[in-house]
């Protein structure tokens, strides 16, 4: 699994975050120690962080302590945000399949998803391993397509720090008629 100093944020999420509304609401799902979290922070959103690992948000409220943090088992139980929209989703190494089309219905009208995981292929540099895992080709953009504007997409082989990850990404808006 990819590991990264918990101060630097996603690529993917900088690269994209020009989406996000000024000011916005931003979830963090699954968002470990929080270095997205942290990041979306100092950017002056108002952000939501949300894991099962009460250290690891012990240890983000440490770093920014603006952060809403939230302890909840995103695989056990109701969706701990129902009712709730944000102007942002962002997911980094994570999956639970049956929280995607969840999330396409926890954004704003013009909100932004920006989710990036493993998947098939990876198994070969590092964890997770597990298929389940592991999204297959297009899984993102097959779920994502009929609910949101795919603004960016891609997946396969990319270099990063410090070892290759192979990962599918998606960036996708909300839009409401």
């Amino acid at each position: 699994m990819e590991q990264l100093p918990s101060s630097q944020p996603s690529g993917w999420l900088v690269q994209h975050s020009q989406y996000i509304k000024p000011g916005g609401s931003v979830l963090d799902l699954a968002s470990g120690a929080g270095r997205n979290a942290v990041w979306l922070s100092e950017q002056g959103f108002k952000v939501a962080a949300v894991d099962r690992d009460v250290s690891a948000l012990q240890e983000l409220g440490l770093k920014a302590p603006t952060v809403d943090t939230l302890v909840a088992d995103l695989e056990q139980g109701a969706w701990p945000y129902a009712g709730s929209q944000f102007d942002a989703i962002v997911v980094c190494r994570y999956l639970h399949r049956p929280l995607l089309p969840v999330l396409a219905t926890g954004l704003t009208n013009g909100g932004v998803l920006i989710y990036e995981t493993f998947m098939q292929g990876h198994e070969h540099y590092g964890r997770p391993t597990n298929k389940n895992f592991l999204l297959k080709s297009n899984e993102l953009l097959n779920i994502f397509k009929p609910l949101l504007k795919i603004i960016s997409y891609e997946e396969g082989l990319l270099q990063l720090p410090p070892h290759p990850a192979i990962l599918q990404r998606i960036v996708g808006l909300k839009i409401t008629a």
